[in-house]
């Protein structure tokens, strides 16, 4: 295999210009979820994994999916359910008969793009078999280390209203997520626009049809990824992000504040939005577009602010609204 040249590696303006494609490639066949999109995007150039939450039929597959077409991506998908085992998700060894001896048969996380649907209605025995991979990108069995493909990112949903026979997910495999989406019901302009697609013929199964095709690869991301860990960071915006989190653990309403995983998460996710933007460098503004999503699933509310109404989101902006932002 030849070295790569300058002209075969993409620089970081073209990988950014191949990223801002993926909006109009994903719209083909997702209506109205842009910002998704982006935490998706955002998640992938800092290695990080996602958590979608939505009600049922807000298109939460059907935008992983698109996702991994448009990149070039590999992407599997695993029903959670309270009986799915461990192995079910890593992978197992398998008795050949032929040979007298065990082969290891991978799972559906050998992928890049898994996505765990329902991830809070199996046990937690099954959810946690995935901090390994997400933490470590790689699995154990039978004591052998056996890494993931490159690039790899969880896209997990949860349904945000039926809570009856769901396990729900522990703090500590919470904060392993980079971004916590909301995915909300669209604009009855955008739910018009779904129902004309389908009265034309599309097909959410069939993605070619729609479209759909890779506008960005591997080799695109890995440049993007390498960009964005050149995005400076001054001493007064890395600041900013430990006060925002230091006054969550300061918060009268909440019992559980951000750790400093979620300060480094919080600076990371920043860095790429600011990429994506087209600067080289981090405003408080970049810091203020990422803190609900990359914070919001690493708060506890107390119980009685639960019961007053009070939101994980709206005790993030009243604190946005309070720390001093540097000039």
């Amino acid at each position: 295999m030849s070295a790569p040249t300058p002209e075969t590696v993409p620089s970081s303006d073209r990988a950014r210009a191949s990223l801002e494609a993926l909006r109009t490639e994903i719209g083909k066949a997702v209506v109205g979820q842009d910002p998704a999109v982006t935490g998706l995007v955002v998640a992938l150039l800092c290695k990080g994994h996602v958590l979608l939450e939505g009600v049922p039929g807000v298109a939460k597959t059907l935008l992983v999916r698109t996702l991994a077409a448009a990149l070039e991506l590999d992407t599997k998908r695993v029903q959670f359910t309270p009986d799915l085992m461990p192995s079910d998700v890593t992978g197992s060894l398998v008795y050949d008969t032929r040979t007298a001896e065990f082969s290891f048969q991978p799972g559906p996380v050998f992928t890049n793009l898994l996505l765990a649907d329902e991830i809070n209605r199996t046990p937690p025995k099954t959810q946690s078999s995935l901090l390994e991979a997400m933490e470590e990108r790689q699995v154990t069995v039978d004591g052998t280390p056996r890494p993931l493909p490159e690039p790899f990112l969880v896209a997990a949903t949860q349904n945000p209203v039926e809570y009856e026979g769901t396990y729900p997910l522990p703090e500590a495999q919470l904060d392993r997520f980079l971004l916590k989406l909301t995915v909300p019901l669209p604009s009855r302009e955008d739910e018009i626009n779904v129902l004309t697609r389908h009265a034309q013929g599309f097909d959410p199964r069939d993605l070619k049809s729609a479209g759909v095709r890779p506008v960005a690869g591997p080799a695109e991301l890995e440049a993007a990824r390498e960009a964005v860990t050149k995005v400076a960071v001054s001493p007064e915006i890395a600041g900013y992000v430990v006060d925002i989190c230091r006054a969550t653990r300061e918060s009268p309403s909440l019992t559980l504040g951000v750790s400093p995983r979620g300060a480094t998460a919080l600076l990371s996710t920043a860095r790429a939005w600011a990429w994506l933007t087209g600067r080289d460098y981090v405003t408080p503004d970049d810091v203020k577009a990422l803190a609900l999503p990359t914070l919001r699933h690493r708060i506890q509310l107390r119980p009685e602010a639960e019961m007053e109404g009070v939101t994980t989101d709206s005790v993030l902006t009243s604190i946005l609204a309070h720390v001093p932002v540097p000039r």
